[in-house]
């Protein structure tokens, strides 16, 4: 993910072939599996960040420092924490629509896969989607 930051993750370019619906569909999966991974990594790195806070928190109080500095270390280590759930739910969020992303890919290729793969096979050329639709 972090080298496909700033990029669309399955550009849309008006192609809905089989195949190139399928290659999105594929991306898109890809790029929330990456995006789950690197998530994760960022959560474990929150946590302990969160964790040698707590510990500066606990140092500056046994130091006889301020408690206004114990405090403040405090808030940051509480908020860390907090940041670290919140992304737990941002990898929760990227495996879900990953798993609904192969989801929606198998449900596609069960319905338009054969069609795909006899109009691939023919030799003639056939109509383009909407040539034998009746206009009123």
């Amino acid at each position: 993910m972090s080298s496909e930051r700033g990029k669309a993750v399955a550009l849309s370019d008006g192609d809905n072939r089989f195949k190139s619906v399928q290659n999105r569909l594929n991306t898109l999966a890809k790029a929330m599996d990456a995006a789950a991974v690197e998530l994760e990594g960022m959560r474990r790195e929150m946590n302990a960040c969160a964790d040698r806070s707590e510990s500066a928190a606990v140092d500056i109080a046994n130091a006889g420092l301020d408690k206004k500095c114990v405090e403040v270390q405090n808030l940051a280590s509480v908020a860390l924490g907090g940041a670290a759930v919140e992304i737990r739910k941002l990898v929760q969020t990227a495996d879900e629509v990953s798993g609904l992303t192969d989801e929606t890919k198998r449900v596609h290729d069960r319905l338009y896969g054969l069609l795909d793969e006899r109009r691939s096979s023919r030799r003639q050329k056939t109509p383009k989607p909407g040539f034998l639709t009746r206009r009123s």
